[in-house]
């Protein structure tokens, strides 16, 4: 479905990626791995069309995309859940979710989007004329994740599920998303390791805008190198 081949990207004048290739399945979950300031945003801004690859290509279901404005690669069926969440906080949580809607413009196929959300995450549909920026940081997350679903993508990539939510609320939107149907195919950035390779069949390891490592999940999980310096163990 996915295919990221030999890609540099440049944030300004400085590089930050690599000759970087990677490819996810229809129906994969696959994680991207590493600490801060390992690459993984910038890769996902690459694929969403954020930062133009300064070489390389990334296909989508064989087309092209590498060039194309964020919008256009909307349309393809590729959908970001950014770092931090950024919802709209003035906005109520139906308005954000209408907004990640935006690509269908039918009202019957936003309101059928919204449903599923809301089964997806049931305390948003308790929220849903609250104002975004007065959810907490978990609820916040469910809203980013939501709006990203609205627009009913192929491919899901959500950037630091877990980053500033307590383990209780990361372990249960995780499962949500593991709960997903089996068309939605889900690229994940984080950095809690063992939740991560839990819920994905495959991850990539990137340290200093390289990949350097990649498997299966269960593999990577056994490795004692990764668990050494992932883990802790």
């Amino acid at each position: 479905m996915l295919e990221v081949s030999n890609i540099d990207v440049y944030r300004g004048e400085t590089q930050v990626l690599w000759d970087i290739s990677l490819e996810v399945a229809a129906g994969e979950r696959v994680a991207i791995l590493g600490s801060n300031g390992a690459g993984k945003s910038s890769l996902m801004g690459a694929i969403a069309g954020i930062l133009p690859p300064a070489g390389g290509k990334i296909n989508f279901k064989g087309e092209t995309i590498s060039g194309r404005k964020a919008y256009e690669v909307t349309r393809f069926g590729i959908a970001l859940v950014p770092e931090g969440r950024r919802v709209y906080k003035e906005m109520s949580v139906r308005e954000n979710l209408e907004m990640g809607g935006y690509v269908s413009r039918k009202q019957r196929r936003i309101d059928q989007g919204m449903e599923q959300v809301f089964a997806l995450f049931p305390v948003l549909r308790d929220r849903r004329h609250q104002a975004g920026g007065t959810l907490s940081g978990g609820e916040q997350q469910m809203l980013a994740i939501g709006r990203a679903l609205m627009s009913r993508p192929e491919l899901l990539l959500i950037d630091e599920l877990s980053l500033g939510l307590a383990p209780r609320i990361t372990k249960e939107i995780y499962q949500a998303i593991s709960g997903l149907e089996l068309e939605t195919t889900v690229l994940l950035v984080e950095q809690n390791v063992e939740m991560a390779l839990s819920h994905s069949q495959r991850a990539y390891i990137m340290e200093s805008g390289r990949i350097t490592r990649s498997g299966r999940s269960e593999t990577l999980m056994a490795d004692d190198d990764i668990r050494r310096a992932y883990l802790g163990l």
